[in-house]
């Protein structure tokens, strides 16, 4: 303003002229610089702060009052915005967040809300099994220390060879103590399928989650021979598929045995209806019954011979037989014995 009044004295006279042109000049600088000086109010992190500027450009003016904006800091309105008088600025400071990932370690510096939009601003991307602690909406302290661990899970699938089993039968065609194979064994497969669970990297569990059979294995089947072979003094081999021990009388068609009589249309009749017989080249008769020997069945009875199952007899009760003979000479002298009947094959 000095100076401005030197010049006007210089070029001016000392009348009320010039006293007119130096407050005119002394009344627009005031007004110009009324109109450029700004009141801001600048909030930081909450806290309040008054400053007065002349700058139009809203980082001139931060920078003028010495207020820093870093980087990472966030400021509404943008720092290339124009301010006017009693313009309001919110500023929020970044923090500084520890944080564990991948194997490192990162010192991250950031003015989000909370964890989970930190990692997505510094593109940190999160699987879905993935773990951070603490949780993602924990909100940015300065010194916060956060953990991601990463989760992972595969499926192994293993084959697995599955035995096959042995199943012997018995086979009366085959001679007693000779096996022979019927059907050869198989091994079948199965598909095991395993879930492994990895936490950054290392395994901590596993678990089957299915057998799948996807081959059966076939059985091996053999057949174990039951068929005896006896040979009685004779010389003959006798071939047999079992053989019972049995009380064995005897008998003849008269009326003392059957309780008929010669002229009876039944005498002599067995109850299959064969004529009862004692064949000593061939197949003689014998009384049984039928519920242990069934009738029509073929044996060897031990001192007897060979003989067909075609009578029965009232006391022919369970492990007994009858055998017949043509007179009771024959039947007195066999009486009463234990014998082995073999059941013919």
């Amino acid at each position: 303003m000095e100076k401005i009044k030197e010049s006007i004295k210089k070029h001016f006279s000392n009348g009320p002229k010039a006293v007119f042109i130096t407050m005119l000049i002394i009344m627009i600088s005031a007004i110009t610089i009324n109109s450029t000086k700004k009141t801001l109010y600048v909030y930081i992190d909450g806290k309040e702060n008054k400053i007065v500027t002349f700058r139009s450009n809203l980082n001139g003016a931060l920078i003028a009052n010495k207020i820093e904006v870093g980087p990472k800091d966030k400021i509404t309105p943008r720092l290339d915005s124009n301010v006017k008088d009693k313009d309001k600025i919110y500023v929020k400071k970044a923090v500084k967040v520890e944080l564990d990932v991948d194997g490192e370690t990162l010192t991250i510096e950031s003015a989000e809300d909370d964890i989970e939009t930190m990692l997505t601003a510094e593109g940190i991307q999160l699987n879905d099994l993935d773990r951070v602690s603490p949780s993602k909406e924990e909100p940015l302290q300065d010194g916060l220390k956060v953990a991601i661990t990463r989760v992972e899970t595969k499926e192994l699938k293993e084959v697995k060879t599955l035995d096959y089993a042995t199943v012997t039968k018995r086979d009366s065609n085959l001679q007693q103590g000779n096996k022979k194979t019927i059907q050869e064994g198989k091994t079948g497969e199965k598909v095991i399928t395993t879930r492994v669970v990895y936490e950054n990297g290392k395994e901590i569990s596993r678990k089957i989650v299915s057998e799948v059979v996807t081959k059966k294995p076939v059985e091996k089947i053999i057949a174990m021979g039951t068929l005896g072979t006896y040979t009685p003094s004779r010389g003959v081999n006798i071939r047999y598929s079992n053989v019972v021990k049995m009380r064995a009388t005897a008998y003849t068609s008269d009326y003392a045995s059957t309780g008929k009589s010669p002229g009876h249309p039944y005498f002599g009749i067995t109850a299959t209806g064969t004529k009862a017989r004692r064949n000593t080249g061939g197949y003689s008769t014998i009384a049984v019954d039928p519920r242990v020997i069934p009738l029509g069945t073929k044996v060897y009875v031990d001192g007897y011979g060979y003989a067909i199952a075609e009578d029965t007899g009232g006391a022919i009760k369970g492990n007994k037989i009858d055998v017949y003979f043509d007179n009771n000479n024959l039947v007195y002298n066999w009486g009463v014995k234990w014998v082995n009947v073999y059941i013919l094959k």
